[in-house]
Order: structure tokens, then C-alpha cells, then sequence
């Protein structure tokens, strides 16, 4: 029997909650997690239709790309969509489950589908995130150094880019006084202990602060740890907004633009005019990411794919570069065999699908 919260910490491992915009609501919105998965079905939107498509297959688990509640909800009177959803989920112990920004913020996410959809290559985060990184510091006797940096790396300490299991150490000689009260591993109460020590610095994600520190702890051989936590002001590599990759060919701009029409299933584009130079470098931002363009002009981007780009904003790109507005729904819909790829690597006790409703709300004509 698996239950849903076996799923979610799947899925939160994979795309950890703390990546969120401030703005954003992921992860379980309604249904207990305690419960057992009989069907899950993966969506972009957990609209009504999907509700209903779900009851149908016997599906008790959605999972959506985009929450369904944004903001509070004072109260829920079935008055519009958003209160008529979770109304019915909740009628018939539907778990709504969401991961949004945080899915959008880490490099195998939906801007990474995105690039392999378009033949795009050399994929690599357009503005990476500060403020997720912190680094570990930590005085270890010799003996037992190697010891306490498996553990950190178990607990997922050391991991830089493409790199895991980095640290830096020196030696030197600590020294400490048990008082009366301690209960020393090494050394002798009332009297100064010199030990010879290695410094162990390891990087970690700051949400895996908890299970680093435990790991620590565990390991260590004092009855009191030393250790500094500090606060990094770097990028996080494999984290951040939208992502610069390459075309396999440099391209036409016609011809490009004809080329993400069709791998994108778009029933228009709006782009700017044409820059009159070959497309080889592409930024791309699944949904709206059009606060992204100064980065893509930085980047060197000779096209940006996105969407929800307003009249003026079109203006902005100033000839530097083919602004391209795909639709929302179209730069995000292979999210959804994203999530489902995933869930079928870890789970094959039950039925796994894709909704066949068309949750686009925007048509053309």
C-alpha cells in the first residue's frame, strides 16, 4: 500500500518546497496525506472537468502544475471556480496536490522539458537563485574526520554543480576544559585538553539544514559539537528562473519561428519584428517569464521564448532580440509527462495518467 505522502516526499525531494516564489502556494491543498494513492491523474489545472475525469478513473490524487488557491480563501460558498473545486474535492476525497514555482526553479524542471521539446542543448539556468545556499563549519578530532564527512555527504552536504562529496580541510589543535558538570569523550574534567583537530567545511542547501545538523550530531564524536552556520550570498547553480541553451543548427528567424509553432502545438505566436540574423542561442521561460529579458539580452539570446507578454513590453526588446509570446499553457503543457515520468520511475502499484482534458483556457479562432 503506498500512501500519498510517499508520493509527495517524491516528489518534494525531487522539487523541494523552499525553491517557491514568496508568492506561490505549493504543495498538498486539500486530502489527507495519510491516505492511501488508488490512481493519480497529472494536470496543468485541477479544474472541474478534471475533477470529474479523476472520480471517473478512480483517481483520488491530482496533481497540478498550477494551485488552485493562490491566496486565502475567507469563504467557500461554490461562487466562482476556485470554491466550487475545492468543494467537490473535498466532497469526494480528492487530494489536490501543486508544485508551481518550485518545479519552474530547479534545472531538471519544466524549463528543462521545454528545451528538449524545442531540440535545445547546453541547457543551463538563465538567472540563478540566491539565498538557498549555506555553508557548514566544523572541528572533528582526526580519527574521526572521515566519519563525520560521510555522514554530511549522506545527509547531502558537499554538492556543488556537477560535483558532490566537496569539502575543504585543514589541521590544527583545539582546545577545551571539561568542567564538573561534562561528560568527556576525550580529555579529563577540570583540565585543558589540547586535541588535534581537522576544520571541515562542506556547502549544503539551507533546507537541508535539519538533516544535515542530525547528521552532524550523530556522528560527532563530543558530547558538544562545534559548528559554525553562514549564510552564502552564491547563486545556486542548479537553481533559478528560465534557461539560455543552444540550437543544434543556427536557424532562419521564419524558420525558427515555424519551428516552435509546431513543436509547440501553438495555434499562433506573437513575436516581435524580425531582428534580420540567424537564431542559434535561445532563452526560454515556461509561463511568464518575460522579467526575464534583460538576462536573455545579457546572455547573448537571439530569441526568447515565453509568454503573457504585454503591448509595451513588446517594445522593450528594442531590436536586440525576437521576443516570442507562445502561450502560457503551451511553454508549461510538457510538464505534465515531466511529473508523469517521474512518478512511473518510483511507483507501479497503481494507475498513473494524464488528464484529457484541454485546460487552456485561451482559444484562437
Amino acid at each position: 500500500m503506498i500512501r500519498i505522502k510517499e508520493v509527495i516526499n517524491v516528489l518534494e525531494n525531487w522539487a523541494s518546497p523552499a525553491y517557491q516564489e514568496s508568492y506561490d502556494n505549493c504543495g498538498l491543498l486539500t486530502g489527507n496525506s495519510a491516505d492511501e494513492v488508488k490512481g493519480i491523474m497529472v494536470c496543468l489545472d485541477s479544474t472541474e472537468d478534471v475533477l470529474d475525469e479523476a472520480i471517473k478513473e478512480n483517481c483520488n490524487l491530482i496533481i497540478a502544475h498550477h494551485p488552485i488557491v493562490f491566496s486565502g480563501l475567507k469563504k467557500i460558498t461554490g461562487r466562482n471556480y476556485v470554491e466550487r473545486v475545492i468543494i467537490k474535492a473535498i466532497k469526494n476525497n480528492l487530494a489536490l496536490y501543486a508544485l508551481h514555482t518550485n518545479l519552474d526553479n530547479i534545472e531538471t524542471g519544466v524549463n528543462m522539458r521545454l528545451c528538449h521539446q524545442l531540440g535545445l542543448t547546453n541547457a543551463k539556468i538563465l538567472l540563478t537563485k540566491q539565498g538557498t545556499l549555506k555553508k557548514l563549519v566544523t572541528f572533528t578530532p582526526i580519527a574521526q574526520a572521515e566519519k563525520v564527512r560521510t555522514a554530511l555527504f549522506e545527509a547531502g552536504a558537499g554538492n556543488i554543480s556537477n560535483y558532490s562529496e566537496c569539502s575543504f580541510n585543514v589541521e590544527g589543535k583545539g582546545t577545551f576544559k571539561p568542567e564538573a558538570e561534562a561528560n568527556p569523550v576525550i580529555g579529563e574534567k577540570l583540565i585543558r585538553h589540547t586535541e588535534s583537530e581537522v576544520r571541515t567545511e562542506v556547502i549544503f542547501e539551507a533546507h537541508k539544514e535539519y538533516q544535515v545538523l542530525k547528521a552532524l550530531f550523530e556522528s560527532h564524536p563530543y558530547e558538544e559539537v562545534a559548528y559554525d552556520i553562514y549564510a552564502l550570498t552564491n547563486s545556486h547553480q542548479q537553481t533559478g528562473s528560465g534557461m539560455i541553451a543552444l540550437l543544434e543548427d543556427e536557424m532562419d528567424e521564419i524558420a525558427f519561428l515555424n519551428m516552435v509553432k509546431t513543436k509547440l502545438n501553438c495555434s499562433a505566436l506573437k513575436h516581435t519584428r524580425l531582428c534580420h540574423k540567424k537564431v542559434r542561442k535561445v532563452a526560454v521561460c515556461g509561463g511568464s517569464g518575460f522579467f526575464l529579458l534583460p538576462q536573455a539580452i545579457a546572455a547573448g539570446a537571439d530569441a526568447f521564448i515565453t509568454s503573457d507578454i504585454k503591448y509595451h513590453q513588446f517594445f522593450d526588446a528594442d531590436g536586440r532580440i525576437l521576443l516570442i509570446d507562445a502561450g502560457h499553457y503551451e511553454t508549461e503543457q510538457f510538464t505534465m509527462m515531466l511529473i508523469k515520468d517521474l512518478l512511473i520511475k518510483n511507483f507501479t502499484t497503481f494507475a498513473i495518467r494524464l488528464t484529457k482534458v484541454d485546460t487552456n483556457p485561451v482559444k484562437y479562432i
